[in-house]
């Protein structure tokens, strides 16, 4: 795996720290990135995004999604209600689990919902009003006259 030094970034930019801290998580080498609960990322509007997780037999008391330091993270703890059931097959995992999802700045979450083995979680990214484009009237400047002046012939 390459690994890429990230201090001519430091050395010559200041507050950029988050983007080198991302890309040392998405290129660390940590290949075996859980691939359950398996999930979708959903860009459902211009900055409206919903995540859906695919949560079969897990109930809404036995789901958690809170927001830490700029991660969603999502958990699972089935309470183990299977010891005087035997099984055949059992091919529906419910295990536990932790899913991570770092937020960028400015993304909220406004809500879950849990339906039909599926928990979607809603997020908006809202841009402050002092960070969003605006634009700048010219205004004239004083003691400057702009109308024409006829010229006369002097003779």
């Amino acid at each position: 795996m390459r690994t890429f030094d990230f201090a001519p970034l430091y050395r010559s930019t200041v507050g950029f720290d988050q983007i080198a801290n991302l890309m040392d998580r998405v290129l660390a080498s940590d290949v075996s990135q859980p691939s359950y609960p398996p999930y979708n990322i959903e860009k459902i509007g211009e900055d409206a995004y919903r995540i859906s997780i695919a949560v079969a037999g897990f109930s809404d008391a036995d789901l958690s999604v809170e927001v830490k330091d700029k991660a969603l993270v999502v958990t699972a703890r089935k309470t183990e209600d299977d010891e005087d059931r035997t099984f055949l097959h059992r091919g529906i995992a419910t295990r536990a689990f932790e899913r991570r999802f770092h937020l960028a700045d400015h993304v909220t979450v406004n809500g879950a919902a849990h339906a039909d083995g599926m928990l979607h979680i809603e997020l908006t990214r809202e841009i402050p009003e002092a960070l969003k484009p605006r634009r700048i009237e010219i205004a004239k400047t004083p003691g400057v006259e702009t109308d024409l002046v006829e010229a006369k012939a002097v003779n």
